[in-house]
């Protein structure tokens, strides 16, 4: 397998594993783990595991100026990142989390023309303006009856989530370039865990662990092994042969995993709105992601 197949594969499993997990997470917020709880225990667990692997990768040292970056990559790409997602999640519905992640693509387009100084085609202007309209008219009529009691604050939050996670993969772009990933991901983790600490420590501790049922302790087990440690180690081997706006356009395979896998268990249902805003969302992104 070459190392671009090996990194489209990987970029795929992720989308998989992600889509999975907006219903996965779903089933264990807010009834069992407040949400950000679960990211006190989602990013812990995660930096133990991220720390135990790198005994066995490969020995670098950081550079001291590039700690900045790792920060930044650590709140975009950690704190932030799952913050927004949690909490819009356990406001909103599952299929609308999901179309709503859709957005990423764009924002690594718009941010890698600000930051990075790539230059913008028309026809992906357009398609960044139609994606927005979609986006828009999800946030404000996509409202779903199931699982969801705040549609539009968590519609909004999950739309911040896709901000800073467009942030997070230009940020990672350049430390990929010089540093095995093993060698920062501990350290963007580790940095992550102390600025998620102080928002989830009081739900953490409110936790009664004693009334958790087995099935929901296996699904919080799946959130933090597949969907936090190993969907971050793949996206980063995924980075290290493509461009951050290909593997953002991954992202666009998560709401269809994510709609077959909530309406096959029952979990939400598709509306006309979804389906009308969700068109728009992938018209948008087919224009920007075509190439001539």
């Amino acid at each position: 397998m070459s190392k671009r197949t090996w990194a489209l594969f990987a970029a795929t499993l992720v989308s998989i594993i992600y889509g999975v997990t907006f219903t996965i997470a779903k089933d264990v917020m807010p009834k069992y783990v407040e949400p950000f709880g679960f990211i006190t225990i989602r990013v812990g667990g995660s930096v133990l595991l991220f720390w135990l692997v790198s005994f066995f990768g490969p020995k670098e040292k950081i550079a001291l100026e590039d700690y900045p970056r790792i920060a930044a990559a650590a709140l975009f790409g950690v704190a932030l990142n799952m913050l927004t997602f949690f909490k819009g999640l356990s406001y909103t519905s599952p299929i609308m989390g999901a179309v709503l992640m859709v957005t990423t693509p764009m924002i690594v387009l718009i941010l890698s023309a600000i930051i990075m100084k790539e230059r913008m085609k028309k026809r992906k202007i357009f398609g960044i303006i139609l994606g927005l309209a979609g986006t828009i008219t999800l946030i404000l009529y996509g409202k779903s009856m199931v699982n969801a009691p705040n549609a539009t604050l968590g519609n909004l939050l999950v739309f911040i989530n896709a901000i800073s996670y467009g942030f997070y993969l230009i940020l990672v772009k350049k430390l990929m370039d010089k540093y095995n990933a093993f060698t920062f991901v501990k350290w963007i983790y580790t940095f992550g865990f102390i600025m998620v600490l102080p928002f989830g420590w009081s739900e953490f501790d409110a936790i009664n662990w004693s009334t958790i049922p087995t099935d929901i302790f296996w699904k919080i087990g799946f959130v933090v092994v597949f969907s936090t440690f190993l969907t971050y180690l793949l996206n980063l081997i995924s980075m290290r042969e493509l461009k951050p706006t290909t593997v953002a356009v991954f992202i666009y395979l998560q709401p269809l995993f994510a709609t077959i896998f909530a309406v096959g268990l029952g979990k939400d249902e598709l509306s006309l709105v979804k389906l009308l805003s969700a068109v728009l969302i992938f018209a948008g992104v087919y224009l920007v992601t075509q190439k001539k």
